[in-house]
């Protein structure tokens, strides 16, 4: 016996089926990735240069508030989308569990 894994995209996607939720907001993601680039490469240069502590430390803070963001997006989505079963109307307590999950890891990551 045969066992296929099926795969099931949320109808709340725009993107073609064949499109991942994460690969729908594609673009958006490199982008903001590349601008965590850039802060890291900032955060590079400022030790190199052995700039100011309190210097180093604010572009640490604003590389890490970055990355949280980032990974915050993406963890909603996974809730959104992998959690929950995109093929059905998540209920009431669903959705508000989705919600209360998705708020407290924005809590945390801040």
């Amino acid at each position: 016996m045969t066992f296929e894994r099926v795969v099931r995209y949320s109808p709340l996607c725009y993107a073609s089926p064949d499109m991942s939720h994460a690969a729908k907001n594609k673009e958006k993601l490199i982008v903001r990735a590349r601008r965590i680039r850039g802060q890291v490469e900032a955060l590079e240069r400022a030790l190199t240069e052995e700039q100011d502590c309190g210097d180093i430390l604010r572009l640490i803070t604003s590389a890490r508030g970055a990355m949280n963001s980032l990974m915050v997006e993406l963890l909603e989505d996974q809730i959104r989308f992998h959690v929950l079963d995109p093929r059905r109307k998540p209920s009431f307590g669903q959705a508000e569990a989705a919600d209360g999950l998705v708020e407290t890891i924005k809590s945390y990551l801040k």
